[in-house]
């Protein structure tokens, strides 16, 4: 990796995330410490990046502020996924132990999304807002979408 921003994310997964939740950075500190590999790409949710990949995609309204999986798919739209079920399914392309998390997968969505929902909701008021989207260090910028 050469450290700069990566310019197209057809090649993997992107998480798109509130770039000013201090609950979402964490998250993304989260999933880069549990990537080795760099599976994962990521772009804040209002960037231009974001606003590509969501665009003409067929997504629940309205469209959750806190988290979006984006997985490419040859020769098919990529899939969406959002809150609950973006959640298991980026746990499911960590190192183990986090895969196993993916099991709650059997859970209704609706129970899933219920809990989601109330964490989003209060991200700011438990776990604070930033002034300003983090900014990854030099060797992390290829992992992030501009």
């Amino acid at each position: 990796m050469d450290g700069r921003p990566a310019a197209a994310p057809a090649d993997r997964p992107v998480v798109l995330f509130d770039g000013v939740c201090t609950l979402c950075n964490g998250a993304v500190q989260f999933i880069i410490r549990r990537d080795p590999t760099g599976r994962f790409g990521f772009a804040p949710l209002d960037s231009a990046a974001a606003r590509n990949l969501l665009a003409g995609a067929a997504l629940p309204t309205p469209l959750p502020d806190s988290i979006v999986l984006v997985e490419p798919r040859p020769g098919l739209p990529p899939r969406m996924s959002v809150r609950s079920t973006a959640v298991l399914r980026i746990a499911r392309g960590l190192r183990f132990p986090w895969p196993l998390v993916y099991a709650l997968i059997a859970v209704p969505r609706p129970i899933r999304d219920w809990m989601y929902t109330r964490i989003a909701r209060n991200r700011y008021r438990w776990f604070g807002k930033r002034d300003s989207c983090m900014m990854p260090t030099p060797d992390l910028r290829s992992r992030f979408i501009v």
